[in-house]
């Protein structure tokens, strides 16, 4: 399965996912110039880093492409807690991961419960 797709800067909305500094981030705002006498119109995207947490601006024509992540997400049930990380097995694949506890992760974890977890560009994050 690829990481990301191509798309044009006019087809993407608030609420969906474009990597920004191959950084996979979900995009807050997008505002649009109009065309000038000597140039086509402009994008400027702003968006928050699915990972990072940190807020990234994207400036181009509005008909130049820019890459999509392919965000999958994913059930999982939990196995094991540590203070730092959660062990999960996919309920599709039965796989092992181990995952990281992100700091904005709020919800109990508990061994034997059922959880939601993302995957983009080879990384995981629970939701």
């Amino acid at each position: 399965m690829a990481e990301w797709e191509a798309k044009e800067i006019r087809e993407l909305k608030v609420g969906r996912y474009v990597n920004v500094d191959d950084e996979p981030s979900k995009i807050t705002s997008i505002t649009t110039s109009k065309p000038g006498k000597h140039g086509s119109a402009k994008a400027n995207i702003e968006a928050i880093g699915i990972f990072t947490g940190a807020k990234r601006t994207f400036v181009g024509p509005v008909s130049s492409k820019v890459q999509v992540p392919m965000i999958d997400k994913r059930k999982a049930q939990v196995l094991s807690v540590s203070d730092t990380e959660v062990q999960l097995m996919d309920l599709e694949t039965y796989e092992t991961l181990h995952i990281v506890i992100n700091e904005d992760h709020t919800s109990n974890l508990e061994s034997g419960a059922e959880i939601m977890y993302l995957v983009a560009m080879g990384r995981y994050k629970l939701m």
